[in-house]
């Protein structure tokens, strides 16, 4: 029998952000580099950690101080307890985390370079079976929410059916899509508000493969997006809404592990949007929460709380 975590319950499901998405346990292992095709290479010791897309950063958003709940699935096994007691330890609302004791729970096997850059893959485990029924279930949830922010790590008729509640309801939608498909549907582009893209999902969706940050974010827009973020690592962001567009400068640190800061900036961000920041500035405060994240190895063990960002 499937059960929803009990924890912190609130009866009035008055959130910043809902996230709805990934739990993975992340099992990471150090190189000195990444192997080729067909070669063995050895490495540090393997770490186990919480992570998957929706628990980062539901968990990034929560160590910032935002009221945040996580709609996930976990398996009944030590990997979803692992992922519930980091998501308790942010200060995330884990009632909507469905526990399905007959599945294992996603993982994602991560190997980092000595230069902090990483390969990934991920087993979907129990969050392949986050349904649109669950959605429907959770229309309250959705409907209490100030922003209710997506990934790609769940089915993608959950994903369209989260955005088209979420539209329903008037919340707003946070959608980083990733992983990146060739091409998003027309309803759910038109739900992204913004659509948070990194350089290569930014080409991929957009068809646009030549150049730059301004020429992929138009290109999204002009698709449906009604906002869009291209985040550009250690160069920062680049945003455009029907405000205009700005290029969002980084902050200078020494990368340890970029693993989840993608996910710590798309957390921040969706904080701030719920608090009725404007997208420039929102952006401006999640470069900075991106920037903390890889100073620290793994995902979520890196993320800041507000006293521990760098840059003014």
């Amino acid at each position: 029998m499937e059960t929803a975590d009990v924890d912190a319950h609130n009866d009035d499901y008055d959130y910043d952000v809902l996230v709805v998405g990934s739990a993975n346990a992340d099992l990471t292992v150090r190189v000195e580099r990444r192997p080729d095709a067909g070669e063995t290479v050895l490495g540090t010791d393997l770490v186990e950690s919480a992570g998957g897309k929706g628990a980062n950063q539901a968990a990034a958003a929560a160590r910032l101080g935002g009221r945040i709940a996580l709609l996930a699935r976990v398996g009944g096994d030590a990997y979803g307890e692992l992922l519930l007691n980091a998501q308790r330890a942010a200060g995330t609302d884990v009632t909507h985390v469905i526990t399905d004791p007959g599945a294992r729970t996603g993982t994602a096997m991560i190997i980092v370079g000595d230069d902090g850059d990483n390969s990934i893959v991920v087993s979907l485990g129990a969050n392949a079976a986050l349904s649109p029924q669950d959605i429907a279930a959770a229309h309250k949830v959705i409907a209490g929410a100030a922003v209710v922010s997506l990934q790609l790590e769940i089915p993608m008729e959950t994903v369209e059916a989260t955005a088209a509640a979420a539209r329903e309801a008037g919340t707003r939608v946070v959608l980083n899509p990733s992983p990146a498909p060739e091409s998003l549907a027309p309803a759910l582009l038109a739900a992204a508000d913004p659509l948070v893209v990194n350089e290569h999902e930014a080409r991929r969706i957009s068809g646009a493969a030549d150049g730059g940050p301004a020429d992929w974010a138009r290109a999204l827009r002009a698709l449906g997006a009604r906002s869009v973020v291209v985040t550009l690592g250690g160069d920062g962001a680049y945003v455009l809404d029907a405000d205009g567009e700005a290029a969002v400068p980084g902050v200078r640190v020494t990368a340890v592990d970029t693993t989840g800061a993608g996910d710590a900036f798309t957390g921040a961000l969706a904080t701030r949007l719920a608090r009725g920041e404007s997208l420039a500035t929102a952006a401006r405060y999640a470069v900075r929460v991106g920037a903390a994240a890889v100073t620290r190895p793994g995902a979520q063990p890196s993320y800041p709380t507000p006293d521990e960002l760098p840059g003014a």
